[in-house]
């Protein structure tokens, strides 16, 4: 009964859900409505439980503590959505073969997967870039908030059922099949994991990311953001773009009233307006 008094779905106050609407907003920029107080409350519990802590209230304090970075680390990890996999909106990947093909033979292609998750849509890049260009002048860098789900991601390392969009010669080119211990994985083959860096980066906040780039994919993730969110993120992103670079967003979200230094080249695939300083290091 206890249980269901501190973790169930009428467990967190107001006051406790409005702390950690402006603690998470504050840290990853993830605006969360009255209606996500069941699903915040299914996100952290069993962390409560694991700190021995009897209430959300103790949980805040708890995070708000100077020397619990780690720990706020944890919360990030628990409760930012990883929902991705091989080839999502492919027309994208057809834009990137399209460019990638434009450009070959001008310098080192690169691109930033901003929101990189598990990996899939950086290693999708990958095969794409491999199979246009070579395994040569080409360069990936994928970046998430979450540690967790990058240290997935630079494994490289898949259930077979998650690899489903992959296409079939792609799948035969860059990827091994699990035996043994392993029955049932495919591993991405070393030689695009070589060319594929994973690092930690809060969108709020980019640092030392080894740019410029040529595309910047930034899919599925400003939808979690508010307009004053969106705004800073792009701010923050755009110096990193080549001027002749692109940025695509997800087919579910779009740029409206969100940036003017941006012009849609086709849907969700945006140009720079005009040009932008060095990227921040």
């Amino acid at each position: 009964m206890d249980d269901f008094l501190i973790y169930g779905e009428n467990s967190i106050s107001s006051r406790e859900f409005s702390q950690f609407q402006q603690l998470i907003y504050d840290i990853a920029g993830i605006s969360l409505s009255e209606a996500k107080k069941v699903w915040l409350v299914g996100r952290l519990g069993k962390r409560l439980r694991a700190l021995g802590l009897r209430s959300f209230g103790a949980y805040f304090q708890h995070l708000s503590q100077d020397n619990q970075d780690q720990e706020r680390q944890t919360m990030v990890d628990l409760i930012t959505t990883n929902e991705t996999y091989f080839f999502r909106e492919p027309q994208h990947f057809d834009f990137l073969r399209e460019k990638a093909a434009r450009c070959k033979g001008q310098g080192n292609f690169k691109v930033w997967s901003a929101a990189s998750s598990t990996g899939e849509e950086a290693y999708s890049v990958a095969m794409v870039l491999a199979d246009t260009l070579g395994m040569a002048g080409w360069d990936i860098v994928g970046t998430d908030i979450s540690t967790k789900v990058l240290s997935s991601a630079h494994r490289g390392l898949y259930s077979l059922e998650r690899t489903n969009g992959i296409p079939k010669h792609l799948l035969k080119k860059y990827c091994l099949k699990g035996i043994l211990d392993q029955q049932g994985m495919l591993l991405i083959c070393r030689a695009l994991r070589e060319r594929t860096q994973f690092m930690y980066c809060n969108l709020l906040d980019p640092h030392d990311i080894p740019g410029p780039f040529d595309v910047i994919f930034l899919r599925n993730v400003m939808i979690y953001f508010n307009n004053e969110t969106k705004q800073k993120v792009l701010a923050n992103l755009l110096p990193y773009l080549k001027r002749d670079g692109h940025l695509i967003i997800g087919h579910s979200e779009s740029l409206n009233d969100i940036s003017t230094t941006l012009a849609a080249e086709r849907p969700t695939v945006y140009r720079l307006a005009q040009h932008w300083g060095k990227p921040r290091t």
